[in-house]
């Protein structure tokens, strides 16, 4: 493999890695943070992928689509707080287990009668449709290069968000001793809703800005799941920055795999999942 592919499969790990650190970042927040186990997390993924292709047929632009969807995300994941998840934060993880495992086969059955089962493509937007050159003979999406802009954005934007803001400082408090935090007069359940509703925004946001290169089809959030957990076990539980480092691993070790392994492939995350384990159980990064 010479120099040129080697730039392309590594864009394409860090890419990845991007994308899973913006779902896995929601998703350690609400178990670090809530104390919940969302299985539901992956059909939050699929829903954004769905209202991208909705929305954009139905506005004509897909940046109002990302726009309207984020806003309709947040609103989602308020009332998904208030309605449900407020009424399980005391209870087994079992429950929990079982609330959000039932969750999935709502939104799946939601999603087929809104959308039909067939498979659906969005369009790239004209001007991302194009491609960088890398050498005569190879070029890089500029769309790809978009999406690990935003990625990164958002990246900066919630360690700002946790690390430098008074709502940070709270979410970290009620995080760490949610007594001790109540009692000093902390709202912990609208820090919970907060924290919930930027988990389900955050996962709806990679599901919309992911559709337009890997089109949008029944079931996609149950592959994203598993690598999300993934994630979350090798960085650490309720660390962003670990789900962050933990996400470029895995996308590095994923791509690469698929291209000088491809026969065993499909486990060499869970060996890297493994290993890390034997030498820090607790993860990479303890929150």
């Amino acid at each position: 493999m010479d120099l040129a592919n080697v730039l392309i499969q590594l864009l394409n790990s860090v890419q990845y890695g991007l994308l899973l650190f913006m779902l896995a970042a929601g998703l350690t927040l609400i178990f670090g943070i809530m104390g919940v186990v969302n299985l539901a997390h992956g059909s939050f993924y699929m829903l954004g992928a769905y209202l991208a292709y909705a929305l954009s047929s139905r506005l004509g632009s897909f940046a109002w689509a990302i726009v309207v969807g984020t806003a309709l995300s947040v609103v989602f994941g308020l009332a998904l707080e208030r309605l449900l998840f407020r009424r399980f934060y005391q209870r087994d993880h079992l429950d929990q287990v079982l609330l959000t495992f039932g969750l999935i086969y709502v939104f799946e059955e939601g999603r087929s009668l809104l959308w039909g089962d067939d498979v659906h493509g969005v369009a790239i937007p004209p001007l991302l449709d194009g491609s960088l050159p890398l050498t005569d003979t190879l070029s890089y999406p500029v769309y790809r290069l978009f999406m690990m802009g935003v990625c990164v954005a958002l990246a900066v934007g919630l360690y700002l968000l946790i690390g430098r803001t008074r709502l940070g400082m709270k979410i970290r408090a009620g995080a760490f001793n949610r007594e001790m935090a109540e009692s000093l007069g902390v709202n912990i359940r609208l820090i919970h809703a907060v924290v919930f509703a930027i988990g389900v925004a955050l996962a709806t946001l990679a599901g919309m800005i992911a559709a337009p290169v890997s089109s949008v089809y029944p079931n996609m959030g149950a592959p994203v799941l598993i690598m999300c957990f993934v994630v979350v076990v090798i960085g650490g539980i309720g660390s962003v920055r670990g789900a962050l480092i933990a996400a470029l691993l895995v996308g590095l070790v994923d791509t690469f795999g698929k291209v000088l392994l491809p026969q065993v492939a499909g486990m060499l995350v869970y060996v890297l999942m493994a290993a890390v384990l034997l030498w820090k159980p607790e993860g990479l990064f303890k929150s």
